[in-house]
C-alpha cells in the first residue's frame, strides 16, 4: 500500500458533507486553497474527478458518490480509533503487566492488590514472579520492581514499601537444640539455610554491622534452596538458621513459631524499587499503580515478607 493511500480522505468527506469547500475549511480550520488542494491531489491520485464544481455550489460526482459510501466507514473507525486512544492516555485503564522477584511481590503489592483493584476497575494486572532479572522492554513489561541495588541505570526508578533490614532467625525448636547464637561468628558453628540468587548463582553472603563493625560471612549449612517461601518453611520446620527480611515472616515472630536472632547486628538494605523504561509520558495506567504505592509507603507503618530474591 502507497504511503499517501490516505492522504485528504478526511478533507473529501468534510466536503461531501458540507458541500463547500469554504464551510469544510472552517470546520477543519484551514484555508480554502489547502481544502482545494488536498482535493485536487486525492483526485489526481484516483485518476477520476469526485466533485462537480460550480462557483455556486459543489456536488459529488457518480465516481465520487461510490468512493463515498466505500469509504466513509473506514474514516469513522479511524476517527474512532483516535479518539479512544486519546482518551484512555489520561483514564487508567488497559492491561498493566509487571515483573517481579518474589520478595517484591509478597512486600509490596500483595498487601496492596484488592484496593489497587478496587480502586481501577478497568486496570488488568498481570504479575509474573521471577528471580531473574529479564528485558522488561523487550518482553512487553510496563514496569519490574527489585531491590534497587539490581535496578539498570538506565531506567527511571520510584522507591516503594517499607524500610528493608536482615533478620536472622529460627524456630524455637532449632534454638533448643543447638543454643542462640550470641555473636554473627558463632553462626559459622551452626546449620545455616543458604540462598542461592537465581541472578548470579551466587550462595547469599550475610551481611551484620554494629557500631561501625561490619562483617559479611559465607556460612555453612546442609541446605540450600532458591524460593524464599520454601526458605521460610525450612526455618519453621527448624531446619536451621535463616537470612531473612522483613516481610511476611512477621506474623510468625509475632506468633512465636519463629525467634529473631542477633538483632542488634541487623544492617539496613537496599530497599525496593519500582522501575520502567524512560518515556516521554508515563501510562495512566503505571502511573495510577505508582502513585498507588507511593502513597501506601507514606501512610501504612512496614509489613514483613520473606527472603531475598
Amino acid at each position: 500500500m502507497r504511503q499517501d493511500v490516505l492522504d485528504g480522505l478526511v478533507t473529501f468527506v468534510i466536503v461531501a458533507e458540507e458541500k463547500s469547500f469554504s464551510a469544510a475549511a472552517v470546520r477543519l480550520g484551514v484555508s480554502p486553497s489547502a481544502v482545494s488542494q488536498s482535493i485536487s491531489k486525492l483526485e489526481g491520485r484516483m485518476r477520476l474527478a469526485l466533485f462537480n464544481r460550480t462557483t455556486r455550489s459543489v456536488s459529488l460526482t457518480e465516481a465520487g458518490l461510490r468512493y463515498l459510501e466505500r469509504v466513509v466507514p473506514a474514516v469513522h473507525d479511524l476517527t474512532a480509533a483516535a479518539q479512544e486512544l486519546g482518551e484512555s492516555v489520561d483514564r487508567p485503564a488497559g492491561l498493566l503487566r509487571i515483573n517481579v522477584a518474589r520478595a517484591g511481590y509478597m512486600i509490596a503489592l500483595q498487601p496492596i492488590l484488592r484496593d489497587f483493584l478496587d480502586a481501577y476497575p478497568e486496570i488488568e494486572l498481570e504479575v509474573r514472579i521471577e528471580g531473574s532479572l529479564v528485558d522488561i522492554v523487550g518482553q512487553g513489561f510496563d514496569a519490574g520492581i527489585r531491590f534497587g541495588d539490581l535496578v539498570q541505570r538506565d531506567m527511571v526508578a520510584v522507591k516503594i514499601g517499607p524500610a528493608i533490614s536482615a533478620h536472622i532467625i529460627a524456630a524455637p525448636s532449632y534454638l533448643g537444640r543447638y543454643g542462640m547464637p550470641k555473636h554473627p561468628h558463632n553462626l559459622l558453628n551452626h546449620n545455616c539455610i543458604g540462598f542461592r540468587h537465581s541472578s548470579s548463582g551466587q550462595v547469599e553472603r550475610w551481611e551484620f554491622e554494629k557500631d561501625g563493625e561490619k562483617i559479611e560471612l559465607a556460612v555453612n549449612g546442609r541446605l540450600i534452596l532458591n524460593d524464599s517461601a520454601a526458605l521460610t518453611q525450612a526455618a519453621l520446620d527448624g531446619i536451621g538458621i535463616a537470612y531473612m527480611i522483613n516481610g511476611y515472616i512477621d506474623r510468625f515472630l509475632d506468633d512465636g513459631r519463629l525467634v529473631r536472632i542477633l538483632s542488634d547486628w541487623s544492617p539496613a538494605l537496599a530497599g525496593l524499587t519500582l522501575y520502567y523504561a524512560d518515556r516521554r509520558r508515563v501510562p495512566a495506567k503505571l502511573r495510577a499503580l505508582i502513585d498507588f504505592l507511593r502513597h501506601r509507603r507514606q501512610v501504612e507503618p512496614p509489613q514483613t515478607a520473606g527472603a531475598l530474591t
